[in-house]
């Protein structure tokens, strides 16, 4: 009979939680058809929910089974339910939780049972474990290995929340297609765009020509003018909406166009308005290379860029790169050199952004 590779998430934040991951381990063992090869190291995380829980200790167990996925859950049910598993609520405390991230390459949607778990992509323990049994492994829907999904996360663990703005900001140096590929995901998402207001910007074009004494009025009328796009108020909760801006990018401008004194009275205004501003769900971070952004500056030929050289925009790149290192906002989806039109790329892409987006 052929046997699957399966990947099972562990977790508890009940009782002695290393004592009912180790009791489900041996459980799994003991259950007919059914080998456990690999179990990661045990690592302890913040519970996702708001509510205030303690502290999980999580792993992942790879396993070899002759079973069904749909037998193999049922199978973890019953190890949940022996062990005092309570499902009053979601997101409730639990003595154990037993999640089939991974059954093969199947990909399975049920009323019971969806494989790849759902959200396994937006947790850094699950992707973590992963990657210590198996990082070559991959994710069957989202066509990338468990590393690079890792390494959107920077660490951080999040869950899809339909209560908020489901807002994609696009980031990228200028001249990286940010304005295109937002025209090309609204339209894919049949959601609004919101463009940075440079073209109504009235100091912006002295700024570029060399007029410094008016940079922070241009800074701080992006400051303002993003406020007002950005503010809860004016965005749908559980609808996309997306950017053609990451707004934390005002902080790398201030710095390289800002005098001291300008920093100075400048991040006080930002410090004032940065609470009120929505924050994404989502980053996609256009990462291409300056001389590249440099020829596409020269060829859209807007007069105010035409002075724009590229110590300035490998400067902007490495603020980019800076900022978003230790990002942990929200997930941030890096793609290199990426061509918005090439139909294939952004196909795949819009199918991986539906899973990060809780969308009604």
């Amino acid at each position: 009979m052929s046997r699957t590779s399966a990947y099972i998430g562990l977790g508890s934040n009940l009782g002695d939680r290393k004592d009912f991951i180790g009791k489900s381990l041996q459980l799994l063992r003991e259950t007919p058809d059914v080998t456990v090869e690999l179990v990661s190291a045990i690592v302890e995380t913040k519970p996702l929910s708001d509510a205030n829980q303690p502290m999980y200790l999580n792993c992942v167990a790879e396993i070899q089974t002759s079973l069904s996925a749909t037998k193999l859950h049922e199978q973890l049910i019953h190890i949940e339910d022996s062990l005092g598993r309570q499902r009053d609520k979601k997101w409730s405390s639990r003595t154990i939780d037993l999640d089939l991230l991974l059954f093969g390459d199947e990909v399975i949607k049920s009323n019971t049972l969806t494989v790849p778990h759902s959200q396994m992509h937006l947790r850094s323990f699950v992707l973590s474990g992963l990657c210590e049994l198996n990082p070559k492994l991959k994710h069957p829907v989202l066509n990338e290995t468990v590393g690079t999904l890792a390494s959107r996360l920077n660490g951080g663990d999040f869950a899809l929340r339909p209560d908020r703005p489901q807002l994609i900001s696009i980031a990228g140096n200028i001249g990286a297609g940010k304005t295109t590929l937002a025209k090309i995901l609204a339209d894919a998402f049949k959601c609004r765009a919101i463009f940075e207001a440079y073209d109504t910007n009235p100091f912006l074009a002295k700024v570029y020509a060399g007029n410094h004494d008016l940079a922070l009025d241009s800074q701080l009328y992006f400051l303002f003018t993003r406020l007002e796009q950005l503010k809860p108020a004016s965005l749908e909760k559980g609808k996309p909406v997306v950017t053609d801006y990451l707004f934390q990018k005002e902080q790398i401008y201030a710095k390289l166009l800002l005098n001291a004194e300008q920093l100075a009275l400048y991040q006080k205004f930002y410090s004032i308005v940065s609470p009120a501003v929505a924050d994404p769900v989502l980053v996609i971070h256009l990462q291409n290379p300056p001389q590249q952004c440099l020829e596409r500056i020269h060829k859209r030929s807007r007069p105010y860029e035409q002075r724009i050289e590229s110590g300035f925009l490998e400067a902007v790149g490495t603020g980019y790169e800076q900022g978003l290192r230790d990002w942990k906002v929200c997930p941030v989806i890096r793609l290199l050199n990426f061509d918005c039109f090439d139909k294939k790329a952004v196909d795949l892409l819009v199918r991986q952004l539906q899973y990060y987006l809780a969308c009604g």
